[in-house]
């Protein structure tokens, strides 16, 4: 399978996506952007001995002196402490404004990476080498980079742009089956959103994506970023259109919130969630049908996805709590939670509103089923 390359078109901070097998040695795509520079690879203590050896072989060879930096795995430590720890890396190594950080791992490791790259020494550049699927179709493109606050996901942040976007389709072979699916969520997401074509598509590859056929996945990825990367083209700093990739999010942060950003739920899973109540959501306000919602719900289920918070065995939810954390949104304004909804799959809108009533209503009868 030979590599394929998109652009983020931002004029002069604009940037290639690079996406193929064993790209993690391809020094000649690095060397651009690290030659004669101290390259500080950001990363987890799963992913480090998997990867990390050759990207560190392959920086030095495009010419760079490297340090690892590595992080507790898991949602739960997108924390200040944790960005701490990249920031005392970089100054005992006396890591200056000629620095270039590399994120190597999954969403949480490039929010990370793309946040201490963004304030230390008031910014340096940052590649990011996504290693889970759900990092490679959403969170390392566009620039979004944030840390968690117990009161609400990714509250504390800042929009900062990478160099380039290295995607290695081969790193998705150790993914397990589990991250492997809630990567799907965030794939399937980007058809339920703005293209019923490659939901379709994506129906009918079910068992070729989850088998990991090389070809079919390749495709997966680079679909779901030629959507992204045309989106954050036109709407960086997410003041209208960008808005529409939070289908789900609303529900799903808030979901997390209460399970204190463990693994008890994962990000995908629970974005899974969200797009199914954001389904039902609409169909019980007119805008979409309850056969949108149905077809949303079953695709998911097909590839082993929750659609339901009770999907977690034994937790006691509550829909006011629920509501509490979605008051937190960054997507609140005047007091009123603004959703992403959908007339029907491929046609998702923002904004639209909802009365707390009907929210509780919906949320009550999800948590109850």
């Amino acid at each position: 399978m030979s590599a394929s390359e998109l652009r983020v078109e931002l004029g002069d901070r604009g940037y290639p996506i690079h996406i193929g097998a064993n790209l993690l040695d391809e020094a000649a795509l690095l060397s651009p952007h690290v030659r004669d520079r101290l390259a500080a690879i950001v990363t987890n203590e799963t992913v480090a001995p998997l990867y990390a050896p050759r990207l560190e072989a392959a920086l030095a060879a495009a010419g760079a002196q490297t340090l690892r930096i590595v992080l507790p795995d898991g949602e739960a430590f997108k924390t200040w402490e944790t960005l701490d720890t990249v920031f005392a890396g970089l100054l005992r190594a006396q890591a200056d404004r000629r620095t270039i950080l590399v994120a190597l791992g999954g969403g949480v490791v490039g929010d990370i990476a793309g946040f201490a790259a963004a304030t230390y020494q008031r910014g340096i550049a940052h590649l990011q080498v996504p290693t889970t699927l759900l990092a490679q179709v959403d969170s390392s493109v566009g620039g979004k980079t944030a840390i968690n606050h117990p009161l609400g996901k990714n509250m504390i942040g800042a929009f900062y742009q990478p160099r380039a976007v290295l995607i290695d389709t081969d790193c998705l072979q150790t993914l397990p089956d589990r991250e492997l699916a809630a990567g799907l969520a965030e794939v399937i997401k980007y058809g339920a959103i703005f293209d019923l074509g490659f939901l379709g598509w994506i129906e009918g590859n079910v068992a070729d994506l989850e088998g990991r056929r090389a070809e079919t996945v390749a495709y997966a990825i680079r679909r779901s970023c030629e959507i992204k990367a045309a989106i954050v083209a036109e709407d960086e700093r997410e003041q209208g259109k960008r808005a529409l990739l939070n289908l789900g999010h609303t529900f799903a942060h808030a979901l997390e919130a209460e399970c204190g950003y463990s693994d008890e739920l994962l990000h995908g899973e629970a974005v899974a969630i969200g797009m199914v109540l954001a389904f039902e959501l609409s169909a019980q306000l007119g805008l979409g049908s309850l056969e949108d919602a149905a077809r949303v719900q079953r695709h998911l289920a097909s590839l082993g996805l929750p659609t339901s918070p009770t999907w977690i065995d034994g937790r006691d939810w509550s829909a006011e709590r629920l509501l509490r954390h979605m008051s937190r949104d960054k997507k609140v304004k005047d007091g009123r939670i603004a959703f992403v909804l959908a007339k029907g799959i491929g046609r998702a809108f923002f904004p639209a509103h909802a009365e707390l009533d009907e929210i509780a209503a919906l949320l009550e009868t999800a948590i109850a089923a």
